[in-house]
């Protein structure tokens, strides 16, 4: 299309948009011809990633084949439609690439938040330390020794009524009376 006026230009490209739309594979290659530099330059504008806009624009080629007959002359210029279908498929790779790097940045700080059982039991060990060292300032020496050992030793209940010499329910009981209900 060298030598061509813009009419003549956009009149070529709506000719062979209609040659396209019936499969026509020479006309393809004109086409083709005529507005990859556009197109790719046009793409590179907006994404800046040689190696992405090569892709974007291929997949521009594709659409083009494919949907060739959807152009409509009376709505605006080939090259138009040819321009406006590469500015959105560039501007959505780029919400694309957004989207898939948000996605990996929250997934990268849920694995680094420790998990939610792994809190509320920490958070839970916490308040029970709290509890028995409250009920300890209030305990008998018997209490406070079960307390001792079953908390602070990290015995059994049935390991403390041993070492006690007290009946396992006796210890339960203690321990139940100190931590309100929790033993």
């Amino acid at each position: 299309m060298a030598g061509s006026t813009p009419t003549t230009q956009a009149s070529d490209l709506s000719a062979l948009f209609s040659l396209v739309a019936r499969g026509d594979q020479e006309a393809f290659g004109k086409l083709y011809d005529a507005v990859s530099g556009p197109v790719l330059g046009l793409v590179i504008t907006i994404l800046r990633d040689p190696a992405q806009s090569e892709e974007v624009a291929q997949e521009v080629f594709v659409e083009l084949w494919r949907t060739a007959a959807r152009y409509r002359p009376d709505r605006g210029s080939a090259m138009n439609w040819v321009l406006t279908l590469a500015h959105r498929r560039a501007v959505d790779r780029i919400r694309s690439t957004t989207a898939s790097a948000n996605r990996e940045h929250r997934a990268a700080l849920l694995d680094q938040a420790p998990a939610y059982d792994e809190v509320s039991e920490q958070v839970e060990a916490r308040l029970e330390r709290q509890q028995v060292r409250r009920c300890m300032k209030t305990l008998t020496e018997l209490q406070r020794q079960s307390v001792t050992l079953a908390y602070y030793r990290g015995l059994t209940y049935r390991e403390v009524a041993e070492l006690l010499g007290a009946p396992l329910g006796t210890v339960k009981t203690r321990l139940r009376d100190c931590l309100g209900g929790t033993a």
